[in-house]
């Protein structure tokens, strides 16, 4: 099945409640592997200062492969500590709302506008400047970053 895919700007209320767009939740109805029609998200903070929304079933399998690291293991400990401490789980209630946490508006630079970005197995969340300064500042790389990742994509299907 398609996943989430497009990009609208939203805005967040006064007690921090996003509408999630409602192709996106049709999305959520249809999906086979959301057999109970799960109204939650896990949230996390990335390192570049976006939030990413996952749903709990593509969640559970980033969580098989932090599950795996050692707690032993001072640098894989490190690592889900910071994962763990990005992540928060939100609930979206009837009319299609999710209320972020205030630590991840921040994190995020979210005041009053949103843009939400489908990015097949999640959604990216940006502040609108935020977003702006990073897609102007990155743009002129487009080719390059897409023609390395192609070309090495195919290169090595070609090898196998």
């Amino acid at each position: 099945m398609a996943g989430f895919i497009g990009k609208e700007r939203h805005s967040i209320d006064d007690k921090g409640r996003l509408m999630i767009p409602a192709r996106f939740r049709k999305l959520l109805e249809k999906d086979p592997e959301n057999a109970q029609r799960s109204t939650s998200f896990y949230a996390m903070k990335a390192v570049d200062g976006s939030l990413e929304l996952y749903e709990p079933h593509v969640w559970a399998e980033k969580e098989k492969s932090l599950s795996a690291l050692s707690d032993f293991n001072p640098d894989e400990r490190m690592l889900k500590t910071l994962m763990y401490e990005s992540l928060d789980s939100v609930e979206m209630d009837r009319q299609g709302r999710i209320a972020l946490p205030r630590d991840f508006m921040q994190h995020a630079s979210i005041e009053k506008e949103v843009i939400i970005i489908g990015a097949n197995k999640k959604m990216i969340l940006w502040a609108p400047d935020t977003l702006e300064a990073m897609l102007s500042e990155n743009r002129p790389r487009f080719g390059d970053l897409a023609g390395d990742y192609f070309t090495s994509r195919n290169r090595n299907a070609n090898d196998v």
